[in-house]
C-alpha cells in the first residue's frame, strides 16, 4: 500500500496543481464544443451546456464540500471528489450520446472541490499576512490555467480528437488522486470535537456581517470580470474593428493584469493589512474605468486607452481577491472551508447573472461607454463592500 503522511500539510505545490486543475477543466473542452456536437449527432446548443450547466453544477458542489470538509475533514472530500471525477472522465472519454457525454460532464464538477479546499487548507496551516501571501499565488495560477487550456484543446482535438482531452482529464484526475493520497495529511484541527455542531456553524456564517462584507467584495470584483468577458468581444469587433488575431490579445489583457495584482497583493500583505490592500485595489480598478470613461467622454476611441483602462480593473482585481478571500475565511478560522465554498458559489452565481444581463444590454446596441459604466457599478459595489469590512474590522478590534 502506498504510505501516506497522515497528519502533515501538503506542499504547497499540491495546492496549486489542484486548484489549476479546477479552473483548466472548464475551458479544455471549449475548442471541441462542435466537433463533439457533430460526433454524437447533437444540437451544438445542447451540448454547450458543458459549459454553462457545468458551472451551474460547480456552484451546487462548492456549497456541499466547503462544510462537508469542515465536519469530516479535507483529506478525504479531496480524495472522494478526485475519484468520482477521474471515472467521470473515463465515462466521458466513452460517451456514445450525447446525454452520457453531459451526465458525466456535470459529475467531472467534482473537481472544483480542489480550488475550494486548496484555499481552506492554507487557512488551516498558516495565519496572519501568510494566507492573502499564499492564496495570492494560487490565484496566479488560476488565471494562467484558463489562457493555456484552451490552447492545449485545441492540439489534442487537432492531433487525437475530442476524446483525448478526456483522457487527459481521467490521467490528471488518476495522478492528483495519489499525489493527494501520499501527500496531503488532515489540516483541519479537532474535527473529532467539532463533529456535531459544525452545520449549524456553518450556517451561522450568513448571519455575520463582516463574512459579507469580505464575500461580497470577492463576488462585486469578479463581477467587472464577468461583465468584461461577456461584452468586449463584441465591443472589439463591432465597435473598433478588431481583427480575430488581436482579439485574443485585447480580451486577455485584463487576465494578465490579475496575475500582476496577485503578484503584488503577495509582496503587500507582508506589511499592510489585508483590507488595506483590498481597498488599494478597489481604488486601482474604480479609477482605471472612470479614466477610460473619461477618454471614451474626450472622442478618444482608441482600442489602446480603452482596454488599458479594463487593464487596470485585472490589476484591481488581483489585489483585492486574494485578501478578501483570505478575510472571508478568517472570520471563523474553523469554517474556512464552508467560507470558501459561499464565496465560490456567490461568485459564480453573481457572474451568471451578470453575463447574461450584459449580453442582453450589449446584443443590439454594442456601446463601449455602457460596458464601462457597467463594469464601473459593481466595482464601486466592491468598493462599498471592502470601506463596511474596514469598518467592521475596527468595530471588532476594539
Amino acid at each position: 500500500m502506498i504510505p501516506f503522511r497522515a497528519s502533515s500539510p501538503p506542499h504547497f505545490t499540491t495546492l496549486v496543481l489542484l486548484a489549476a486543475t479546477s479552473t483548466m477543466t472548464l475551458n479544455l473542452i471549449v475548442p471541441s464544443l462542435a466537433n463533439i456536437a457533430r460526433d454524437l449527432n447533437s444540437d451544438y446548443g445542447v451540448v454547450s451546456l458543458a459549459l454553462g450547466g457545468y458551472l451551474a453544477v460547480t456552484a451546487l458542489v462548492q456549497l456541499g464540500v466547503g462544510p462537508l470538509s469542515d465536519r469530516i475533514g479535507r483529506r478525504p472530500v479531496l480524495l472522494t471528489a478526485l475519484a468520482v471525477f477521474t471515472v467521470a472522465s473515463a465515462i466521458g472519454a466513452a460517451a456514445q450520446d450525447v446525454w452520457m457525454f453531459l451526465g458525466a460532464r456535470m459529475i467531472q464538477a467534482a473537481v472544483i472541490s480542489g480550488y475550494v479546499l486548496s484555499l481552506a487548507i492554507v487557512r488551516d496551516t498558516h495565519d496572519g499576512p501568510d494566507v492573502p501571501r499564499l492564496v495570492s499565488r494560487i490565484a496566479m495560477s488560476m488565471a494562467l490555467a484558463p489562457m493555456l487550456a484552451p490552447m492545449v484543446g485545441s492540439l489534442l482535438d487537432a492531433a487525437l480528437g475530442w476524446r483525448a482531452i478526456f483522457v487527459l482529464y481521467g490521467t490528471v484526475g488518476a495522478a492528483l488522486l495519489c499525489l493527494v493520497w501520499t501527500d496531503l495529511g488532515e489540516t483541519v484541527r479537532g474535527r473529532e470535537e467539532m463533529a456535531g455542531a459544525v452545520i449549524p456553524g456553518a450556517a451561522s456564517l450568513f448571519r455575520r456581517p463582516l463574512f459579507w462584507s469580505y464575500a461580497l467584495c470577492t463576488t462585486f470584483s469578479g463581477g467587472a470580470f464577468y461583465i468584461f468577458i461577456s461584452g468586449s468581444p463584441l465591443i472589439a469587433t463591432s465597435v473598433f474593428g478588431v481583427t480575430t488575431a488581436e482579439l485574443g490579445l485585447y480580451v486577455g489583457s485584463i487576465t494578465g493584469g490579475f496575475m500582476t495584482g496577485s503578484f503584488l497583493a503577495g509582496r503587500l500583505s507582508r506589511s499592510w493589512a489585508s483590507t488595506r490592500v483590498m481597498l488599494l485595489g478597489r481604488i486601482v480598478a474604480c479609477g482605471g474605468l472612470l479614466a477610460g470613461i473619461a477618454v471614451l467622454e474626450s472622442g478618444l476611441v482608441v482600442p489602446v486607452l480603452y482596454f488599458g483602462s479594463t487593464i487596470l480593473v485585472g490589476v484591481g482585481n488581483g489585489l483585492t481577491t486574494p485578501t478578501s478571500n483570505a478575510g472571508a475565511m478568517s472570520v471563523v478560522p474553523r469554517l474556512a472551508g464552508s467560507a470558501a465554498g459561499i464565496t465560490g458559489a456567490t461568485n459564480l452565481a453573481v457572474g451568471a447573472l451578470l453575463t447574461s444581463g450584459t449580453g442582453a444590454l450589449l446584443a443590439d446596441r454594442p456601446s463601449p461607454l455602457l460596458l464601462l459604466v457597467l463594469m464601473l457599478a459593481v466595482s464601486v459595489a466592491a468598493l462599498l463592500a471592502t470601506l463596511a469590512a474596514m469598518v467592521l474590522e475596527r468595530r471588532s478590534d476594539g
